[in-house]
């Protein structure tokens, strides 16, 4: 008699275990963290504990003394936006909103950006010194606290919003981020350095956020809808452009300080911190995008 080769039986254990490469993808945002640390570190040994650093940051930041109505506007009511009340309230409902989605991973995610990002910013911001290596003295004021609370507000709701969305949410975060984060430097608050910290904090705990949930969720990560991938191309090109403008703009500001005085203005400088800026955002969002863009299936039977 033939005998009829039975089906191989498969156990859960073997219907959970993750597919080929998943493993890089969940440790991914531990890498991605980790530069985002390295990038504030050396942010803040750049422009905070060199001389040169600190005359172009300071050049950027007294730059700023002008006025235009219709800029003035914009920037001060963005500025007044900011506050802790609306942002807090803010986040509270991208929890909530995370909850309703039965996504208690994003909603707990969410809680830890903010509270993380804020939390190490201001513990920054009260015990490092600022070293007087220029001739500004003044306290230290690295990393931004708006900047901080402006960018965590808008890594959460890109963090609960659908997958599908989060690349526009995301642009539109940018957006914000970028007006708060200029508007900073314009009211002489912060210089861009400030900021450009700020934001590189916020990324790695939103990285570390994005590591806990991936760690939960086994699977491969999924393609990237065409929204987001536009979103992303879009930010991109802004960020190439602001880059570019910023490297030559930081190199005359420099030469003018240690070679040519005079030779740009101070609205050149303050215009130079803002292309760092822009490029600093642009990069930050692009990267955030990227990783909750592309988080891997949920496990069989939950929810999505």
């Amino acid at each position: 008699m033939t005998a009829v080769a039975s089906r191989p039986v498969t156990t859960a254990e073997e219907t959970t275990t993750r597919p080929p490469g998943s493993t890089w993808h969940t440790v991914t945002p531990l890498l991605v963290a980790v530069l985002a640390a390295g990038g504030a570190y050396a942010v803040h040994r750049l422009f905070v504990g060199t001389p040169l650093g600190q005359a172009i940051d300071t050049a950027a930041l007294r730059g700023g003394d002008f006025h235009h109505p219709q800029v003035s506007e914009v920037l001060t009511r963005t500025l007044d936006a900011t506050r802790l009340a609306s942002l807090a309230l803010v986040c509270v409902l991208a929890a909530a909103f995370g909850v309703i989605r039965r996504r208690l991973d994003l909603a707990l995610a969410s809680v830890f950006v903010v509270v993380a990002a804020n939390l190490i910013t201001q513990q920054l911001k009260a015990n490092l010194d600022r070293p007087l290596l220029d001739d500004f003295p003044a306290p230290n004021s690295w990393p931004s606290g708006h900047a901080t609370a402006a960018a965590s507000v808008a890594f959460v709701l890109v963090l609960v919003f659908p997958r599908a969305l989060r690349g526009m949410v995301g642009l539109v975060g940018a957006g914000y981020v970028a007006i708060v984060a200029v508007a900073t430097v314009w009211a002489e608050w912060h210089r861009p350095s400030d900021v450009i910290a700020a934001l590189l904090i916020v990324l790695a705990c939103g990285a570390l956020a994005v590591f806990g949930v991936r760690l939960r969720r086994t699977g491969p990560s999924r393609r990237i809808h065409l929204p987001n991938r536009l979103v992303i191309v879009a930010l991109a090109a802004a960020g190439a452009l602001a880059t570019a403008a910023g490297v030559f703009g930081m190199a005359s500001v420099a030469l003018s300080e240690r070679a040519l005085p005079d030779l740009v203005s101070g609205r050149f400088a303050f215009l130079t911190g803002t292309a760092g800026i822009v490029a600093a955002t642009a990069v930050t969002f692009i990267v955030w995008v990227r990783l909750t863009a592309a988080e891997p299936a949920p496990l069989q039977g939950g929810t999505k």
